[in-house]
């Protein structure tokens, strides 16, 4: 959804958003285990304007063409004898998509608000969690996936969280982790303002930082994956890998010009599926 907002609204945005995430940055890990739900609380109710309440309002038909472009990646390894576990899963329109072809669903969150009176499947549970825990039975979980989440986290609750989706898994299941790559970004409300992230995007990482990351968790297998319309392409990271360092040695300007471009979006958005 394009962002409407005036600029003035925008700039309210980013000066509220840029001194919760100060706080947050600041903070130790136990503090940050209660900071991480209350902290978005205050986000919203101090930013009515902000465009998560937005899209919260939005017509059931966007949720559906959200949905459904989500499971297309899913969908092949989701069968009536799995496990899904959805981490960050918001309304949990996916998790409850994905428990009509699962036999257990997960959704793990550190808030239960936006899904109060959610009618559910007896398949499906809503667990909830202080934003680095997975509180699954251990070695249950065939198919894991974020989306939009992991630059929410601080670095060293994200290297913890990713350890716990790592424990999560069964033997050979997988993990889909989707976040926006730092080269052109920032993502979050700081893109008006600054060069890299410094709102509520704690940190946005490159196809290289997380492939590195998963492999120091464990993961025995990582490849990237590209959307083209209606169809996923699984590749190594490498070649996104080598693309990443080029832009690197460019000049600010001129990466993120490039990095912006249609092409590079499609190659550069972190995907990756991490294999136990």
């Amino acid at each position: 959804m394009k962002d409407t907002r005036t600029l003035e609204q925008k700039r309210e945005h980013y000066e509220i958003e840029k001194q919760l995430a100060e706080r947050l940055r600041r903070s130790t890990r136990e503090e940050r285990r209660v900071l991480y739900a209350t902290l978005y609380d205050e986000l919203f109710a101090r930013v009515p304007h902000h465009p998560q309440l937005q899209r919260k309002s939005s017509s059931e038909i966007s949720t559906r063409s959200r949905v459904a472009r989500q499971l297309r990646s899913l969908r092949p390894l989701l069968s009536a004898g799995r496990t899904f576990l959805h981490v960050g899963p918001g309304d949990c329109a996916l998790t409850l998509e994905a428990a009509k072809l699962v036999k257990q669903a997960y959704a793990v969150d550190v808030s239960s608000e936006i899904t109060k009176g959610l009618a559910a499947p007896p398949n499906f549970e809503l667990i909830l969690s202080d934003g680095v825990s997975i509180p699954v039975p251990p070695g249950s979980v065939d198919v894991a996936y974020s989306d939009q989440l992991m630059e929410h986290l601080h670095p060293d609750d994200a290297a913890d969280q990713l350890r716990n989706i790592y424990e999560a898994l069964a033997p050979g299941g997988v993990y889909f982790c989707i976040t926006p790559n730092s080269l052109n970004g920032p993502h979050d409300v700081s893109r008006y303002f600054d060069r890299v992230a410094t709102g509520l995007h704690l940190k946005e990482y490159t196809v290289t930082e997380l492939d590195r990351l998963f492999r120091e968790t464990g993961f025995s297998r990582v490849r990237a994956f590209i959307r083209l319309g209606r169809l996923r392409i699984f590749i190594p990271p490498a070649p996104i890998e080598w693309c990443e360092r080029l832009l690197m040695a460019l000049p600010y300007g001129p990466r993120r010009l490039i990095a912006s471009s249609l092409p590079m979006l499609l190659l550069l958005g972190v995907k990756l599926v991490g294999t136990k």
